[in-house]
């Protein structure tokens, strides 16, 4: 066991001052996923600051919506009333996500920061640039294994068709996460130089030439709460996750859709992809397609081929450029109830 120092806060602002004050020291929430990384020495951190004292964990009504704290539970959201009835796509989305006991230590922010499940990843042994990306200086040493992709070329069954680069085709594991960028969220953030607001569409990147960082937030920053904008989705809408097994295990393609309906006409529409991008992947041109049209199949079809512009599997993967559309036209059908 790697040793580190271990530091418990209350505030918000002991937090962050704590994480700025040196180099290699992590949040510790739920830690379903960072205990995980410590012990495959993924990630062998300095100092732990655990957060799970500070008052962040209340899910409240807002005059726009509602707002999620940081550190409430995923099994908490998924079961309020207030996300129930107004964000049954999230409430889904979560109930999809892991088991019943990690949901119960699952935080929200936690979720968003978790990383990618890549077996290369997670294995010292093997090159991976997010684990060991190419470092600085005249050693351009690699501590924490050989860099390189070695996904790509090799098993990626699981990996990306959307978004890629040839630094990394890993994906964002999160089904909250589909949910949260399909129903246009933001994310309030507050670090050493003050708050700001993120769209949480821009919250996490692509991977491009720096897989290694998986999204926006500066130096020392702390989510606080997810706001949620009032929308006409919640009778229309459904969270689909193509999985290897009915439960415990990640998506080998997710679509959280939303729709308002008026009689069999789509006045607006809400979609999103997991499992195909390294971060959730907004389907903005298949929205605009379907806004104003009738809920048919054949619509429906238009929509996903329009959806899967740029997308390219990687050999084990291909199976996703067929089972992609077909997913995102079975969620339609199940949410606007044609199916």
């Amino acid at each position: 066991m790697n040793p580190f120092q271990f530091t418990r806060v209350t505030t918000p602002k002991a937090a962050i001052s704590a994480v700025t004050k040196e180099s290699g020291t992590y949040f510790l929430a739920g830690g379903t996923n960072l205990i995980d990384l410590m012990k495959r020495e993924v990630i062998v951190p300095e100092r732990l600051v655990d957060i799970n004292k500070l008052p962040l964990a209340t899910i409240e009504k807002t005059s726009t919506g509602l707002r999620i704290g940081a550190m409430a539970k995923n099994s908490a959201v998924a079961e309020h009333e207030l996300v129930k009835k107004n964000f049954p796509l999230l409430s889904q989305a979560l109930n999809a996500g892991a088991s019943a006991q990690l949901r119960n230590m699952a935080t929200v922010g936690g979720n968003m920061m978790q990383r990618t499940r890549c077996s290369y990843f997670y294995d010292n042994s093997m090159p991976c640039n997010k684990r060991s990306p190419v470092q600085a200086g005249p050693d351009k040493g690699q501590p924490n294994g050989p860099n390189g992709c070695g996904a790509i070329g090799g098993y990626n069954r699981m990996h990306a068709i959307f978004g890629t680069s040839e630094k990394c085709i890993a994906v964002h594991p999160s089904d909250m996460c589909i949910a949260l960028v399909a129903l246009d969220a933001t994310v309030n953030v507050s670090g050493p130089k003050g708050d700001r607001t993120i769209p949480f569409v821009d919250f996490h990147r692509l991977p491009g030439d720096m897989p290694q960082k998986d999204n926006t937030l500066q130096p020392g920053e702390l989510i606080m709460s997810i706001d949620l904008p009032t929308n006409d989705f919640a009778k229309n809408s459904h969270y689909l996750k193509v999985r290897d097994r009915a439960s415990y295990a990640f998506a080998l393609v997710s679509v959280g859709a939303g729709v308002d309906m008026k009689g069999k006409t789509m006045q607006n529409v809400r979609l999103a992809m997991g499992g195909v991008a390294h971060k959730p992947w907004r389907l903005t041109e298949a929205e605009q397609f379907l806004k104003g049209k009738p809920a048919t199949e054949d619509n429906f079809k238009q929509a996903a081929a329009l959806a899967m512009k740029g997308a390219k599997g990687y050999g084990e993967n291909d199976f996703k450029l067929t089972l992609a559309p077909n997913s995102i036209v079975e969620a339609l059908k199940i949410a606007t109830k044609t199916a």
